[in-house]
C-alpha cells in the first residue's frame, strides 16, 4: 500500500527549489510514497530550531490533520534536534531527504556488499538522532548480537549509550566484512586488468538510462552468455556495479561497467559508503556520463555529476558526454555535437552504433597498422590475431601467412619479431 505523505521545502536565496521539489516527489515516488500535499516557505535561512518558521509549522500540523497524513518529508538533512522538534509541534513523524535516500538504497540493494554498504550509512545516519524511545527498540533489535542482554555494562549506563555502543559495535563488524569483500573485488578487478583490455564506465544521474545503454551494447557486442543489467524507469534501479565485456566486429575487446546514479546533495554517508563500488569510475580509461536530455534540468545533473565525482576523487580520467533519450525530446538524433558530445537514444541501433565508434575512437588510441608473416608452423600465431586484432588482408606466401591487422601496441611488440621488412613502427 503506497503511504500519503505530505513534502516540503524552504526557498532559501540562489537555490532553484521548483527542481529540487520535483526531485524530492521523484524520490518519494521511487520510497513507495505518494506526495499528496505540497508546503513551500520563503525564508532568508532555516529555522535552527524547527528549520520552518513556527507559523509554517502550525499550518502544517493543521494540513496533516485535515488530510489524515501523518508523515512529512522535508527537503534537507536535518539535524537531530530540528527533527525532534519538527515532530513535536508538527504531531507528524519527518523523514529528511539524508532519510530517504537512505530508506530507499536501503529497500534496492541486493548484492552483500550494497547491503553491507547502505547499513553501514544507515547506521552513521542514525547514531546523533538516537532518542530513549528510539533505542528501546533498538536494544530489542540488538540483543541477541550483544550476547544475551547488558547486565554486564555497568550500572550507570543508560538505555541510549547501549544502543550507541551496540551500534558503533556493528558499524566496525560490518565495516571489517565490507573490508575483506572489497579486497576481494580489488583483486578481481586486477585480474581484469591483468588482461590488457581498456575499461569504459557509465556514470550519471540516476534514471539518466546507463542501464538500458549497457543493455543496449551488451546485446549488440556481448557474448551471448552476458546477462542483461536490470533496468527500469525508477530512481536508483540498481545500485550495484555492473562489468561486461564488448567485442567488436573488429575484434577490439574492452570492459564496460554500470555505476550507481548520482541525485543532487548525495548523501556523504552513502558516497563514502560506496566509494569501493565507484572506483570502477575512478580506475576506468574512460568514463561515458549519460544525460537525460528531454529532462529540463539536464544541466543542473551534468553539474550534479561533475560535483560527485570530483568529490569521490575522480577528476583526471577522459569523459564523453552521452546526451540519451533524445527520442522523447524535440532533437535530431543520433548526432554528434563535437569529438566529446553524443546526441542519441539508448532504444536506437544506430545510436548505439555511433556510441560505440566514439568510444572506441576515444580508447583504442594506440592501435596501428601492421603486416606479419607467420611461418606455417607457427598457426597459434595465427589463431590469436584473427581472434584478438583486426585482421585487414591475408595472403598465403611460401614461406608462411602473411596477414595485415590493426592491433595494439602490446600485440605488436608481441609479434614484432614477424614484422615483415618495410613495416613502420
Amino acid at each position: 500500500m503506497t503511504e500519503k505523505v505530505i513534502i516540503a521545502g524552504l526557498e532559501l536565496p540562489n537555490q532553484d527549489l521548483d527542481y529540487a521539489m520535483e526531485e524530492l516527489s521523484a524520490l518519494v515516488e521511487a520510497n513507495n510514497m505518494e506526495a499528496t500535499e505540497k508546503v513551500i516557505q520563503k525564508l532568508e535561512r532555516p529555522n535552527p530550531a524547527t528549520y520552518f518558521g513556527t507559523g509554517k509549522v502550525t499550518e502544517l500540523h493543521e494540513l496533516g490533520t485535515a488530510t489524515d497524513v501523518q508523515t512529512l518529508v522535508v527537503n534537507a538533512e536535518l539535524s537531530p534536534s530540528q527533527i525532534r522538534n519538527l515532530e513535536q509541534e508538527s504531531k507528524l513523524s519527518v523523514i529528511d531527504r539524508t532519510g530517504l535516500i537512505l530508506e530507499i538504497f536501503a529497500n534496492r540493494a541486493q548484492s552483500r556488499e550494497a547491503k553491507l554498504q547502505v547499513e553501514i550509512a544507515k547506521l552513521n545516519y542514525q547514531m546523533p538522532r538516537l532518542r530513549t524511545s528510539s533505542s528501546q527498540r533498538l536494544d530489542q533489535q540488538s540483543a541477541g548480537d550483544a550476547g544475551g542482554g547488558y547486565t554486564n555494562r555497568g550500572a550507570g549506563e543508560t538505555k541510549l549509550e547501549m544502543s550507541r555502543r551496540t551500534i558503533q559495535q556493528r558499524i566496525n563488524n560490518l565495516t571489517h566484512e565490507l573490508k575483506e569483500m572489497t579486497t576481494s573485488t580489488a583483486v578481481q578487478r586486477k585480474k581484469r586488468d591483468q588482461a590488457g583490455l581498456p575499461s569504459v564506465a557509465l556514470v550519471g544521474y540516476t534514471n539518466a538510462g546507463k542501464s538500458t545503454t549497457m543493455n543496449g551494447l551488451v546485446r549488440m557486442y556481448g557474448k551471448n552468455d552476458e546477462k542483461q543489467v536490470f533496468e527500469k524507469n525508477m530512481l536508483f534501479a540498481t545500485l550495484d556495479t555492473s562489468v561486461r565485456q564488448l567485442t567488436f566486429p573488429d575484434q577490439k575487446q574492452l570492459l564496460l561497467s554500470d555505476t550507481v546514479g548520482f541525485v543532487s546533495n548525495l548523501p556523504h554517508q552513502l558516497i563514502k559508503a560506496f566509494r569501493s563500488t565507484l572506483a570502477e569510475a575512478a580506475q576506468a580509461d574512460l568514463l561515458v556520463q549519460v544525460v537525460d536530455i528531454s529532462d529540463p534540468h539536464f544541466r543542473e545533473m551534468i553539474e550534479t555529476t561533475n560535483e560527485t565525482l570530483q568529490e569521490i576523487g575522480v577528476t583526471k580520467v577522459p569523459m564523453i558526454v552521452a546526451f540519451n533519450k533524445a527520442d522523447l525530446a524535440d532533437v535530431t538524433y543520433p548526432n554528434f555535437e563535437s569529438t566529446d558530445e553524443l546526441i542519441y537514444s539508448a532504444r536506437d541501433k544506430r545510436s548505439l552504433v555511433m556510441l560505440a565508434n566514439m568510444i572506441k575512437q576515444k580508447v583504442f588510441t594506440g592501435y596501428r597498422e601492421a603486416t606479419f608473416l607467420i611461418p606455417f608452423d607457427q598457426g597459434q600465431v595465427v589463431d590469436y590475431l584473427n581472434q584478438h586484432t583486426n585482421v585487414l588482408k591475408t595472403d598465403y606466401k611460401e614461406t608462411g601467412t602473411e596477414i595485415t591487422t590493426e592491433l595494439s601496441s602490446e600485440d605488436y611488440h608481441r609479434y614484432e619479431n614477424y614484422l615483415v621488412a618495410g613495416t613502420v613502427e
